[in-house]
């Protein structure tokens, strides 16, 4: 070989080459799954969206037991919000200030009762977690509708994501619970007109002392 022919071939040899960029890693991250997917959108919506929402249309709770009195269908008329067919729970939207009169602080599914009326006697039971049981929050919210979602299995996930954004929100002080006041916005499910009042909170504050 000559060395005019050498060089050609290494000439060509340097054209041919070509600089890759390394890859960006936001556009080659791995695609989130429905779990992580829903939690992002729970965090989208919570604070500016849900929050506003429970605090325009809730009602306290001698409102809604007033309501109860006269049937569970009732109540849910005037106050409530039933995805889906009849016969499906009722979802309501509370917000109302009570003494705690019974706290559990050691279950994963930890909560309180809350004396809202001054007679010494639960009235409302709010869940504290870090476990928050039910889809209130999704169901009572008349802005997420089923059939936006692909199916029931992303739909169900988004209604945990909800509660763990609840969850995330909640803060409490150190110690027993009793006696002191909290506010308090949320939604509950009711299946009957006597069933206990169990609420995921929105929002949860303390008053006193």
């Amino acid at each position: 070989m000559t060395a005019g022919l050498a060089l050609m071939l290494a000439l060509g040899g340097l054209t041919a080459c070509k600089i890759v960029p390394d890859p960006d890693p936001e556009t080659t991250a791995a695609p989130m799954d429905d779990a992580q997917r829903m939690a992002q959108l729970a965090g989208q919506i919570f604070d500016d969206k849900l929050v506003p929402f429970v605090a325009d249309r809730a009602v306290d709770t001698a409102t809604l037991k007033s309501a109860l009195a006269g049937g569970l269908d009732a109540a849910g008329k005037a106050h409530g919000v039933r995805p889906g067919s009849e016969g499906s729970p009722w979802n309501f939207l509370l917000a109302d200030q009570g003494s705690v009169v019974a706290a559990d602080r050691k279950s994963r599914a930890a909560n309180m009762v809350l004396d809202t009326d001054g007679d010494g006697q639960g009235d409302v039971t709010v869940q504290l977690g870090p476990v928050l049981r039910g889809t209130s929050l999704r169901d009572a919210a008349d802005f997420l509708v089923f059939t936006d979602f692909r199916d029931q299995i992303e739909f169900a996930k988004l209604g945990r994501a909800l509660n763990d954004a609840a969850y995330e929100r909640i803060t409490l002080p150190e110690g027993d619970l009793t006696g002191i006041i909290f506010q308090f916005q949320g939604a509950a499910t009711l299946r009957s007109a006597t069933e206990d009042i169990v609420i995921v909170p929105t929002v949860l504050s303390q008053v006193s002392p």
